[in-house]
Formats: structure tokens, C-alpha cells, sequence
């Protein structure tokens, strides 16, 4: 019950700003979506859904990543998470942004995310695409 107050909580959060609200796709052997909200153009928490699974099996993801290069073009970022369900533990991903379009909308990112568990250390790699439904400048 716990986690279903928080999801629709969030949802809440990201409609009520959605200014800086993204959505991004990660292929890998453990794929997931990734709903996010950009604060301050560089601390970037994310709530990822496991995807290509039972709904049962589906995982769910909290991460806060941190972006320590913010240019135009690309973006690098690091940072500390957990995940619950299949492969339950401590995520600590390092990736990034790239955005070859003139505007920063739409883009494409890599990533490498530890998953420290009770029993084994798992390395996920994954790459996909990024939106950002930005608010125009003034």
C-alpha cells in the first residue's frame, strides 16, 4: 500500500510541475522506463519501471543522479538509488546525455548501473532515448 501512496504521490508531484518532467527508455537485459523530474538543471531524481516482465515480477526503481557536466550537447551525470522486487538492493548509476538536436528535447544517453544485492553484485549496462517536455524560455 505503501508503494502505490508513493507512486501516486509522484505522479501528483510531476503533473503539478510539469515543466521539467521527462520520460526516457532503457534497453538492456533488465529494460526499464524511467519518469523523471529535473531540478535546478542538474539534481535529476527518476522513478524506473521494469518493463518486459510479468507484472508481478516487475521491479521499481528510485534513483537521484546528479548531473556534474551540463553542456548544451551532452550531459554526465552520477548517482544513488535502490531497488525493490526482482533483484532487490542499492543502485548506484553513472551514465550519460547526449542531445545532437538544437533543441535539448529530444536525445539519446548510456548508462552503467551497479546493483549491490545481499548476494551478488550485478552490472547493468543500458542505452535508449530521452524526452524532456521543457517550458519554453521567456
Amino acid at each position: 500500500m505503501r508503494r502505490l501512496l508513493t507512486i501516486i504521490f509522484c505522479f501528483f508531484f510531476i503533473n503539478f510541475s510539469f515543466a521539467q518532467f521527462g520520460v526516457s527508455v532503457h534497453q538492456s537485459n533488465l529494460p526499464f522506463i524511467g519518469l523523471n523530474y529535473e531540478l535546478a538543471d542538474r539534481f535529476v531524481p527518476e522513478l524506473r519501471l521494469g518493463i518486459d516482465t510479468q507484472l508481478e515480477n516487475m521491479s521499481v526503481e528510485a534513483v537521484a543522479t546528479y548531473q556534474f557536466i551540463n553542456k548544451q550537447d551532452v550531459e554526465v551525470y552520477v548517482g544513488l538509488g535502490g531497488r525493490a522486487n526482482a533483484i532487490a538492493g542499492l543502485v548506484a548509476p553513472i551514465g550519460a546525455h547526449f542531445f545532437p538536436f538544437p533543441a535539448k528535447n529530444f536525445g539519446f544517453h548510456i548508462e552503467l548501473a551497479p546493483i549491490i544485492s545481499e548476494g551478488s553484485t550485478i552490472v547493468r549496462g543500458s542505452w535508449g532515448i530521452r524526452y524532456r517536455f521543457k517550458q519554453k524560455e521567456r
